[in-house]
């Protein structure tokens, strides 16, 4: 069965005081693959992330998710519409613990008006009750459930990382964007963020991803799209991008099986 396309950028194109930072990369996911974009530093990766999440407007191409165009709205209206982001430096609200970092992501999604959140009443305390028992079943969908009580700042680095995902699929989101999940991971820690990777997947999201850990990037990716000073280069199914000459010269280093 053909998949659903969910999300389609097209051309995109940005500047900064007359510096072309990406020009004209087009990208197109369907709905439950995990795709990464690549390529070396500078290449433009993050502008792309940033144009997605309404952090900056573009100045050219279009952004359709799911049927609806959306390039150039607001943040807000970005993860409404169903899209989140972690950053490549964990962003977690330390002095708080896990479970009220998960229930600050699904704060978006509460029903109460104004006036219940000011006198707290029946409504709002329901509201308040659903949104803790939906926080503590997505912990025990992703294995954090025995960390709920626990500080974040208290977490090892890797569930730490897994929290800031948790805190995105708690917005309500089905597209998740990581940028650079696996950076400052050993091994181990790479190894268990990509089964993590792949069981949100099984949970119904999709995912976006940049990463510079190729053996991260090839093991688990769908597709792979490749930019190099903002332009695409090339774009395919990882054994086709271990090989592609251009890749290898733009970003492997001219190892073919990194």
């Amino acid at each position: 069965m053909k998949k659903e396309v969910m999300l389609k950028i097209e051309g995109i194109k940005k500047s900064f005081g007359g510096i072309l930072a990406l020009d004209g990369v087009s990208l197109e996911l369907n709905e439950g693959e995990i795709v990464s974009i690549i390529g070396p530093n500078g290449a433009g990766k993050t502008t792309v992330f940033n144009i997605l999440t309404g952090v900056y407007t573009l100045d050219e191409g279009s952004i359709i998710f799911k049927g609806e165009e959306i390039q150039n709205k607001a943040p807000i209206h970005i993860v409404k519409a169903g899209i989140s982001r972690t950053f490549q430096n964990i962003r977690l609200f330390n002095d708080l613990r896990v479970i009220e970092n998960v229930l600050i992501g699904a704060h978006l999604n509460t029903k109460y008006g104004f006036f219940s959140a000011i006198f707290r009443n029946g409504k709002f305390k329901e509201e308040e009750d659903r949104e803790a028992l939906r926080a503590i079943e997505l912990l025990k969908a992703i294995g954090l459930d025995h960390r709920r009580d626990e500080y974040a700042s208290n977490l090892p680095y890797g569930e730490q990382r897994k929290l800031e995902i948790a805190r995105c699929l708690a917005t309500g989101a089905k597209l998740i964007l990581l940028d650079e999940p696996a950076a400052g991971m050993n091994p181990k820690e790479s190894a268990e963020l990509m089964e993590f990777i792949k069981k949100i997947r099984t949970m119904g999201y999709t995912v976006l991803m940049i990463e510079h850990d190729m053996s991260v990037v090839m093991n688990i990716s769908d597709k792979i799209y490749v930019i190099d000073h903002g332009k695409p280069i090339a774009n395919g199914l990882p054994e086709e991008i271990a090989v592609n000459e251009d890749v290898i010269k733009a970003y492997l280093g001219g190892v073919a099986n990194a």
